[in-house]
């Protein structure tokens, strides 16, 4: 208990510079007796607080504690701060009280150089992620109705791992106890979500495996290759590494991707409208023309 509110009293010398004895005493509901056996036991581990008598004076710490005793150097902080002011977008519970707190210790202000927008994401369910963090951290079995891109129903409970954000969309990554294996759902098809209080253990056999590992081994890959038209040149730019897109003499682009196949694929392409031809393979240039095919016998 005294290590916490010593650690606490440091904090708030670090925000407030200067605070009576009877504040401290207030706040940690202790005598003042205490509080000043804290201050010894402080200045005696290292900690530069000192005292001032009489009017307007209290406890303090040397001004330049912080930058004298901090392990990081001033750019390590500023990427701390950076981090957490992106993170902060999530909304998470905690990111916003730790980005004050550690402003406070850096003795700086977070650089808003970076602006991270989930707005698409957060407004459908942006409840899931706190939710999904709480079941993470504790271990707590989650279930709830998914539905697949097959427009299949499924009720699923799983032992989450991790939250993933890959291709534009966020994922829960975890063990499916349905399917008796790993699985990742997308958070924008998940419903009626619920965090029991069913704790799981960690499973020794759990295979660490990344993001496009993992998505291949739940649906087969299509490599296509597109020639795009030169009027979809910012598309280009947006969807294709250097590598894997080769200019043409009359501005159109052939370019090169792999992705699960599913109906993502199909409305991928037809996205780019009469400005994109499947070179490669046929059985999706056969499966996109009968989706466009479809699109305008509904249309006619």
């Amino acid at each position: 208990m005294q290590i916490n509110r010593l650690l606490e009293i440091v904090y708030v010398l670090l925000r407030q510079n200067t605070v009576t004895a009877k504040e401290l005493a207030e706040r940690f509901e202790v005598s003042q007796r205490t509080i000043y056996r804290d201050i010894d036991t402080l200045s005696l581990s290292g900690i530069p607080v000192y005292t001032e008598k009489g009017k307007g004076g209290g406890i303090s710490l040397l001004p330049d504690f912080v930058l004298n005793k901090s392990i990081l150097n001033d750019d390590e902080q500023n990427e701390i701060l950076s981090a957490l002011h992106g993170l902060s977008s999530i909304k998470t519970d905690e990111t916003d009280h730790v980005l004050q707190k550690l402003s406070a210790v850096f003795n700086k202000s977070a650089s808003e150089w970076l602006e991270v927008d989930f707005t698409d994401w957060s407004y459908r369910n942006g409840g899931y992620f706190n939710e999904f963090k709480t079941a993470i951290l504790n271990r707590f079995i989650v279930e709830f109705d998914y539905f697949s891109t097959q427009g299949e129903k499924t009720h699923r409970r799983i032992e989450p791992i991790q939250i993933w954000f890959k291709s534009r969309a966020w994922y829960i990554h975890g063990f499916c106890l349905l399917r008796n294996d790993l699985r990742l759902f997308k958070l924008t098809r998940i419903s009626n979500l619920v965090v029991t209080d069913e704790p799981f253990k960690e499973r020794d056999l759990l295979r660490i495996e990344s993001s496009e590992d993992l998505m291949r081994e739940q649906k087969p890959c299509v490599t296509l290759v597109l020639k795009i038209a030169a009027e979809m040149t910012y598309r280009v730019y947006d969807d294709f590494c250097d590598d894997l897109v080769e200019a043409q003499p009359d501005g159109s682009f052939i370019g090169t991707v792999t992705y699960p196949e599913d109906d993502r694929v199909y409305n991928y392409i037809l996205s780019f409208g009469e400005y994109v031809e499947v070179l490669e393979p046929k059985h999706i240039r056969d499966i996109v023309r009968e989706k466009a095919q479809k699109f305008v016998n509904n249309n006619s």
